[in-house]
């Protein structure tokens, strides 16, 4: 990413993808709950899904970092 300002449309398109990956992930974090509690359930599936989280996660925070970045006192 690079250090430059973000334009106001700029920070409107991250913050609108933002908002979309922690729907997913609070989708996905719902949905492994209840498959977790099924014993008949599909581990790969499982694991999957849970990977898939882990990555909406971690896209979650660099969104957040890029939005709101640290202010160097």
């Amino acid at each position: 990413m690079t250090d430059f300002p973000l334009t106001e449309e700029e920070k409107a398109q991250m913050q609108t993808r933002l908002h979309a990956l922690e729907i997913e992930h609070h989708d996905l974090d719902d949905l492994i709950d209840r498959l977790a509690g099924d014993a008949a359930q599909d581990q790969l599936q499982l694991q999957r899904l849970k990977k898939r989280k882990l990555f909406l996660k971690d896209q979650i925070a660099k969104l957040r970092t890029r939005l709101i970045p640290d202010i160097i006192a």
